[in-house]
């Protein structure tokens, strides 16, 4: 439903990768510990999500931390940061931005989430 919100936004980090901002699939906000993945596709190549944070409210964590994370939310329409670390700086121009979002949802018996795929150019 919300699917084609879900990517924002695409920055260069000075070093190595970049940030992309993201948006919940969901009409109500969770809490971290819901949220099972944000995986990453860059120009057509999947960055392993040990190379990848999340934050929100200031607050960054891997997702290996992320089922353990009961006092932070991600809030409908919230803007998140995906980092990701590619181990060189991201190429000016143009890219190719595909997140995936796997959501754990209580009363749902299957897990949420949603796609969006847009073409960006770094900032």
């Amino acid at each position: 439903m919300f699917d084609q919100y879900i990517v924002c936004g695409l920055r260069a980090r000075e070093r190595s990768g970049g940030e992309v901002e993201v948006r919940m699939p969901y009409y109500r906000g969770l809490f971290l510990s819901m949220v099972e993945a944000v995986d990453l596709v860059l120009d057509g190549v999947p960055v392993p999500p040990g190379r990848t944070t999340f934050t929100v409210h200031g607050n960054t964590y891997t997702f290996a931390e992320m089922p353990g994370i009961t006092g932070d939310r991600w809030e409908m329409g919230e803007r998140a940061v995906l980092g990701f670390d590619t181990g060189e700086p991201l190429a000016p121009g143009e890219h190719d931005v595909e997140v995936s979002v796997r959501l754990r949802i209580s009363y749902m018996p299957v897990p949420g989430g949603g796609r969006d795929r847009k073409r960006l150019v770094a900032a």
